[in-house]
């Protein structure tokens, strides 16, 4: 199964907002309207299986919202594997989780740097500690910034595989967007997942090659970050970038199909 294990799809009514603001902060004109018919429409025809989907609550009152429109669409779309989302602010979490397992919710997406925290916060101590062995955790990671005043640059990813050895971490972009130099020093063969998402279009080929050579290979996912990119032309870079084979290039899109069995 071909998963793109890094995408996003918004409530028609807010789409349009998100991509302005998307723009706006990362400086990437989106490809696509941000929606999942779209999304769906580029994954089929990228010849992907199933797409997961990702959101994160940027304040607490958006977090039940935000976690409806992840079961819907998990429920509606059988391509879609739907994360859920928590805030450090949001009380009775462990009620919330619960709730989304039982609606075939797998995983949880915090994106610090929208949501307004630090991953060293340890008001996700008792979060990370209900998720583990439990929800896969999928860490936005890295940014402009250098990592003493980003929210979540690659060690304190670290800091968060040293607590909790049994939580299954995806670190996206690499480890960390922009930060990936920093990634080799403190995540790099580690025990956690890293995607391709918003990586290919900026990192240079030596440190590309050095955190693939360096991270082992069942732990490199595919990610697109739809709506930033579009999968299919990231599947063309990806092939290009790390001149793989037809089966080094399938292997690689089938990866992530161990965290959902």
């Amino acid at each position: 199964m071909f998963i793109d294990i890094h995408t996003h799809a918004y409530h028609p009514k807010i789409a349009n907002k998100v991509l302005t603001q998307l723009e706006d902060h990362y400086g990437i004109h989106p490809v696509g309207t941000g929606q999942i018919d779209d999304l769906l429409a580029r994954a089929k025809k990228a010849g992907l299986d199933r797409v997961v989907v990702h959101n994160a609550a940027t304040a607490p009152a958006q977090v039940v919202p935000a976690n409806n429109w992840a079961i819907r669409i998990h429920r509606e779309y059988p391509e879609v594997l739907a994360f859920g989302t928590l805030h450090t602010d949001f009380p009775d979490f462990e009620r919330e989780l619960d709730r989304l397992w039982r609606s075939g919710i797998k995983g949880i997406k915090f994106h610090a740097d929208f949501q307004g925290f630090r991953l060293d916060d340890r008001k996700l101590w008792p979060i990370f500690e209900a998720l583990s062995g439990r929800f896969v955790v999928m860490l936005h990671v890295g940014d402009r910034l250098p990592p003493a005043e980003n929210n979540s640059c690659p060690a304190k990813v670290a800091a968060i595989l040293r607590d909790f050895p049994n939580l299954t971490v995806i670190a996206a972009h690499m480890g960390g967007y922009l930060h990936w130099q920093y990634a080799l020093e403190h995540l790099v063969g580690k025990n956690v997942y890293i995607d391709t998402s918003s990586t290919l279009a900026f990192i240079d080929d030596d440190t590309l090659s050095r955190i693939v050579s360096g991270h082992p290979r069942d732990r490199i996912l595919f990610g697109s970050d739809y709506p930033l990119f579009d999968p299919g032309e990231e599947i063309g870079r990806l092939r290009k970038r790390l001149s793989l084979r037809d089966a080094e290039l399938e292997q690689l899109l089938s990866t992530a199909t161990a965290l959902f069995r």
